[in-house]
């Protein structure tokens, strides 16, 4: 079993593909042989929606986990897809920030969560968790890069997404100062690319100059099978597999388990 990784999927913008990246990336991931945990640290939670889940039935959910303290290995929970296990959601999550007003180490309530999940071997270790944030900057997305040991970010291929691509890179600097000083960039993904759109080449052309190898080659499309798979509760790769999306983030996968091999073998 590889080294686990735990990764933010971050981007303070709302509607940049964020929570479909973490979906469909969580499920590409387990396909390709990986064993993967989805954390849906949203109060919308979206991500536990998309993959026909909730917090209905649940023994625990992610707010028991930070709030109480609950075992993330007796609440999280199996889905559908082989190799990929979910921590649901809860609407509760929104008021966190004041009902941990206070106390020591907030910050840091899902990394000591995760401990003993990172102490893992065997056919239980995962090799990959993602959080999935809240679109903004609160206590759980602080909570979520205290954790990771680093952030990936969608980026929609629209002007205004770059925008907050610069807010993201101060927020990842602050924290890194002051929480988490082994935090790094894992890589930026670029979602709802437009080929009949000059506005997304150009945007596109702009992020691989200012960020260079960052950049995944992968690109995720706009794909309206990308769009509906949540409404029926499903992983576009379940929903279509052949669909361009489905391809993409299949292709997405296996460039990050490249880096990341690459990764470990220069560390070595």
């Amino acid at each position: 079993m590889s080294e686990l990784r735990v990764l933010s999927v971050s981007n303070q913008k709302g509607g940049v593909g964020k929570t479909t990246t973490a979906i469909n990336l969580g499920t590409a991931l387990a396909a390709v042989g990986e064993r993967v945990l989805l954390i849906d640290l949203d109060p919308q939670g979206n991500a536990s929606t998309g993959l026909g889940m909730s917090r209905a039935g649940a023994r625990a959910t992610v707010y028991d986990v930070i709030a109480a303290g609950f075992p993330i290995a007796e609440a999280a929970r199996p889905t559908a897809l082989p190799g990929l296990d979910l921590l649901c959601s809860d609407p509760d999550l929104s008021g966190i920030e004041i009902e941990l007003a206070g106390v020591a180490g907030r910050n840091f309530r899902l990394r000591d969560a995760l401990r003993a999940v990172r102490e893992q071997s065997g056919d239980t270790a995962y090799s990959y968790i993602l959080i999935d944030c809240p679109p903004s900057l609160n206590l759980l997305t602080v909570n979520a890069m205290a954790a990771a040991d680093a952030v990936l970010v969608p980026l929609q291929c629209e002007f205004f997404a770059l925008e907050g691509l610069t807010q993201l890179m101060r927020t990842i600097e602050l924290v890194r100062g002051g929480l988490n000083p082994r935090l790094e960039i894992q890589g930026l993904v670029l979602t709802m690319y437009d080929r009949r759109n000059s506005l997304s080449a150009q945007v596109a052309a702009d992020v691989r100059a200012h960020f260079g190898d960052k950049v995944y080659q992968s690109v995720i499309p706009r794909n309206v099978r990308v769009s509906e798979a949540p409404s029926f509760g499903k992983p576009v790769l379940v929903y279509d597999l052949k669909c361009a999306g489905s391809r993409a983030y299949l292709d997405l996968a296996r460039e990050l388990v490249g880096r990341e091999r690459a990764r470990r073998t220069e560390a070595a």
